[in-house]
């Protein structure tokens, strides 16, 4: 097999994750529609990331936040998104580079996204991975085959689950990079 020089997947990457780009925008303009909700899972320790010195403390690898009810100012760029929180009763200025997002799940449509992290030359925090995925186990989990029937449990402290979606028998749709990739 030939040599991929021209990086398809870090193109089928990218454009992954221009559609929560893309959600995020149309929400920072319009609002969350309808039932519309997002579980967004991103790295803590990826570099870019800030967060609270409490938030970090707790969740020093990874957090899932939940955009629903109660969030201020999203504020999205081509890079990233910025949006406020209430932890706690707190409010937590988040800054997020697209590059840290490990999920990014609606789960009223039942849809979801995973990424693998992009910036390959990092070593992240722990010794554990790198994010080019060559050495150590990867920082994502295993793809799912489809979103439970019902919600996760958020890991924000003082976090509400959302409402059970709505909704028959109908796989989800998760799509993530490996599914892209050729099976030797």
């Amino acid at each position: 097999m030939a040599k991929d020089e021209i990086g398809y997947d870090r193109i089928v990457e990218r454009q992954l994750r221009g559609v929560a780009r893309e959600v995020l925008l149309q929400v920072g303009a319009k609002g969350l529609p309808g039932d519309h909700h997002f579980y967004i899972t991103f790295r803590t320790d990826y570099p870019g990331v800030s967060i609270g010195p409490s938030l970090k403390a707790q969740f020093p690898r990874e957090i899932t936040i939940v955009l629903q009810h109660q969030f201020w100012g999203l504020e999205v760029t081509d890079e990233s998104f910025a949006v406020t929180l209430s932890f706690g009763g707190k409010h937590e200025r988040l800054h997020v580079p697209f590059d840290a997002l490990v999920s990014f799940t609606d789960p009223s449509v039942r849809f979801g996204l995973q990424f693998e992290l992009k910036n390959q030359d990092i070593e992240l925090p722990g010794g554990d991975a790198k994010a080019d995925g060559k050495s150590g186990p990867r920082p994502t989990a295993a793809t799912p085959t489809a979103l439970p029937k019902t919600e996760p449990k958020p890991t924000l402290p003082g976090a509400a689950p959302a409402d059970a979606a709505a909704g028959g028998e109908k796989a989800a749709t998760v799509i993530a990079l490996d599914s892209f990739r050729k099976k030797s």
